[in-house]
């Protein structure tokens, strides 16, 4: 396989990064690799197992592990990093979009600490199928370009199978690399770094102030699709955070069956910090830690203080906006007017205490399978009266382009990493190929992946996974 490397960001201070080859595996074999993305990527060729697993460094490649710091759980940590994954090179795809190539489980980096830098199974599969299923739903975000098993066991609380993930990102700098370098009083690779994502993703911006205007204006935009989805990120650590506006880090993520606005599913979580209804509030937590990591940059630090504090309170108006426009449309109303706001608040305080499926309550409003959903359903054809008052003639279309009829439920990926476990990948190829058409029309095969889960089916914690 040829991989048209063009490399940038080993050209930035050496202090950003350390140069790491990937530890090479017994014997790796190929799960999944992802045809169209490599085709996207300008890559050419068979896929090369032994590239996936680390086994081989392909021609170009510029194998680095990325320095970064962090929030964790409103937690400062000075010293993160890529502690499981070494990037190998970026490429220009046939788009013209710069793109990451990295690989997750491939061994320790100067950043583990002590840590074995594998991944296990589960999580590889669980963030193939959900990184690929957020594309296919609109959703900017990190890919899955393959998947290997590694022939070597990792130990956790149990001896569990390895395995590699390669993804793709636009970047995979975040709000915890700039924090790094402020904290540390680097001004030069601060600056560097800063040119570096406004060249790359940014061109419009003229300088920092401007930069932190539109990481703000994506991550709103970003989050707001989260919640129209009903997912929970899990993990919204500032070193989780893509500068990109990239959906990153698929660790303990859910998404929500019957709905609940306080709903936290990672085990880590102790506090709900990251529950569903959190998630914005944390965003523009998340900006500000952003925004003071910019501040020594500027010259004069008090106005820019001041500045900056304007942007980040400007998070809530542009999220609510945009949580406005995701969920109109998935009521089938073109043009919002100020009382629909009420109306879809009604509907998820009525599913809030009902339980009721928050996937297919939106993909089968016009249904009796959504009424059903309810336990009150006086209140809920009360409801509908209003609803079909207000949605546009076209509503039809416009939801069926909003709202998935199939998304990764938690208990089915749990299924799915449990024949993974016994060798069996037939059920992560089945769900890979549901999961990525989302909106279309449900089929013999497809119906079970819509099907919500019993109640001994539920799945109420997931894990990270490191």
């Amino acid at each position: 396989m040829k991989i048209p490397f063009d490399n940038s960001y080993v050209k930035l201070p050496a202090q950003m990064y350390a140069a790491q080859r990937p530890t090479p595996v017994q014997s790796p074999t190929l799960i999944s690799f992802n045809q169209p993305l490599a085709e996207l990527l300008g890559l050419s060729g068979d896929p090369d197992v032994a590239v996936f697993a680390g086994n081989e460094i392909p021609e170009g490649a510029s194998p680095i592990a990325q320095a970064y710091s962090g929030h964790q759980f409103g937690n400062w940590n000075p010293q993160l990093g890529d502690g499981r994954a070494v990037l190998l090179g970026e490429v220009v795809g046939k788009d013209g979009i710069r793109r990451d190539i990295q690989l997750k489980g491939s061994g320790q980096t100067p950043f583990s600490r002590r840590g074995d830098g594998r991944a296990w199974l589960g999580p590889v599969l669980r963030e193939y199928l959900v990184s690929e299923a957020m594309h296919a739903m609109g959703v900017p975000t990190t890919r899955a370009l393959a998947a290997v098993t590694t022939g070597e066991d990792v130990i956790r609380e149990e001896v569990l199978p390895g395995a590699v993930l390669t993804r793709v990102a636009q970047s995979h700098i975040r709000v915890g690399t700039f924090q790094y370098f402020a904290a540390r009083q680097d001004m030069q690779a601060l600056q560097a770094l800063t040119d570096h994502v406004i060249a790359g993703h940014y061109p419009t911006a003229t300088g920092p102030a401007e930069l932190l205007d539109q990481v703000i204006e994506r991550y709103a935009h970003l989050i707001a699709k989260w919640m129209g989805l009903g997912f929970i990120h899990g993990v919204m650590n500032t070193d989780n955070v893509s500068i990109a506006g990239e959906t990153i880090d698929y660790g303990p993520c859910a998404f929500i069956d019957g709905f609940h606005p306080d709903q936290v599913f990672s085990a880590i979580d102790q506090q709900g910090r990251y529950a569903y209804s959190n998630q914005p509030g944390i965003g523009a937590w998340n900006m500000a830690q952003f925004a003071t990591a910019l501040i020594p940059l500027m010259p004069d630090q008090d106005e820019a203080i001041e500045q900056f504090s304007e942007a980040v309170n400007r998070f809530p108006d542009i999220y609510i906006k945009a949580w406005k426009g995701v969920f109109a449309a998935k009521l089938g109303i073109d043009e919002l007017h100020e009382d629909d706001t009420v109306l879809i608040k009604d509907l998820l305080n009525m599913m809030a205490t009902d339980g009721a499926d928050f996937t297919n309550v939106f993909a089968n409003l016009a249904e009796q399978t959504a009424r059903d959903q309810f336990l009150d359903r006086d209140a809920f054809d009360a409801w509908k009266t209003r609803w079909e008052a207000r949605k546009s003639p076209n509503a039809a279309q416009i939801m069926a382009a909003a709202n998935p009829q199939i998304i990764p439920r938690n208990h089915q990926v749990e299924a799915v990493i449990q024949a993974g476990r016994e060798g069996n990948f037939a059920p992560f190829h089945e769900m890979l190929a549901a999961v990525t058409q989302p909106y279309a029309a449900l089929t013999d095969t497809t119906e079970k992946f819509a099907r919500a889960p019993t109640r001994n089916e539920r799945v109420t914690r997931t894990f990270c996974g490191t």
